[in-house]
């Protein structure tokens, strides 16, 4: 069975499934538009909930109110890409793209593309595949059922973009479904974000939590402590545990320790978090250690802005290691200032 195949075939985690569940229905009884936003942290399975009701959509021998059979043309060409099918949450947190192509004619997806000269991945939605999907929106479905396009992650679209698809947004045709995934949909347009309905994917209960991470096989006290480092969120709890990142937390922990006690240069741990390709995942983890100190500082004002700032930094810094610009430097800016983040108040930290 190929990757693709079992993905469809694999139990959904139960705050996927009741998504799935309620999201069918209401497109069964007609109450979703052609225009809907995925929207909800990475690594919940907006994607994978996203393909599993696309599949149920293009099936062509579905019974009425049920999922998708699996065995008939329809189900056999969604299941088909042309390159391993990536998984959604990198150890950094980042979706991975681009997306493998389905072999049914009337699914569409569209995720980051090759540049046509450079050959290298864009790191933005373009115009160019905006006009292309509308001018593939206005045939006829080859398959003579629905047509749906996935679009992920769609906070990435350009300006230009933006306009384009705001026009076929607004000129919807019959059969047509265009579906937005999203992890920041505040970066969204607003003429967007208003023309779509939202299916919210939000943190399950705890409880939920660590029964799913046992499901997956993870030992009751690593899920624990996974699921309490990523606040709650399952799929980034397991991310972290098949992928070593609970290990690379605590070493970025220790170098911050380092750092703010003065005992190392920011210069070389940046080179040496950016030496293995895993920067961006260092940088998740020291933003995240950044606002749990803020948040168990409250008696200290000034800290908890300086924590903040610093937070919003991290960030910045791990979006421009998707860029040309030199990675060690860009983390070495950041670092630079952790020392005085984290210290306390100044004129009271000696006295």
């Amino acid at each position: 069975m190929s990757q693709a195949a079992a993905r469809f075939d694999a139990p959904l985690a139960p705050w996927q499934q009741r998504i799935h569940d309620q999201a069918a229905s209401a497109i069964d009884a007609g109450r979703l538009g052609h225009a809907l936003l995925f929207c909800g942290p990475a690594g919940l399975g907006k994607r994978l909930v996203a393909e599993r009701l696309a599949r149920r959509m293009l099936c062509r021998e579905r019974e009425p109110g049920g999922d998708a059979c699996g065995k008939c043309r329809g189900c056999h060409l969604f299941a088909v890409r042309t390159q391993a099918d990536p998984v959604e949450l990198r150890p950094d947190g980042t979706l991975a793209h681009p997306w493998g192509h389905s072999g049914h004619p009337d699914a569409v997806f569209i995720g980051h593309s090759e540049h046509p000269k450079t050959k290298k991945q864009r790191t933005e939605i373009v115009i160019e595949q905006i006009r292309a999907l509308s001018e593939r929106m206005a045939l006829t479905p080859q398959l003579g059922g629905a047509q749906v396009v996935l679009l992920d992650p769609a906070e990435e679209i350009n300006r230009n973009a933006t306009n384009a698809l705001l026009k076929t947004l607004e000129e919807p045709q019959p059969g047509r479904h265009i579906w937005l995934l999203s992890a920041v949909p505040a970066r969204l347009a607003p003429t967007i974000r208003s023309r779509c309905q939202r299916i919210e994917f939000r943190l399950p209960p705890q409880a939920e939590a660590q029964a799913w991470l046992a499901t997956q096989g993870f030992a009751a006290t690593a899920a624990e402590e996974a699921l309490s480092a990523a606040r709650g969120h399952p799929g980034l709890a397991a991310s972290w545990l098949r992928e070593g990142g609970l290990a690379l937390r605590r070493e970025v922990a220790g170098d911050l320790d380092e750092l703010a006690r003065g005992k190392a240069a920011p210069i070389a741990i940046a080179q040496r978090w950016t030496a293995d390709g895993q920067g961006g995942a260092r940088l998740r983890h020291a933003a995240d250690l950044a606002l749990e100190a803020a948040r168990g500082g409250l008696t200290d004002p000034g800290r908890t802005r300086r924590l903040a700032a610093w937070f919003d930094a991290a960030n910045r810094a791990r979006d421009l290691l998707r860029t040309q610009v030199r990675s060690d430097l860009a983390v070495a800016e950041v670092l630079l200032s952790w020392r005085e983040a984290s210290g306390p108040a100044q004129g009271r930290s000696s006295r």
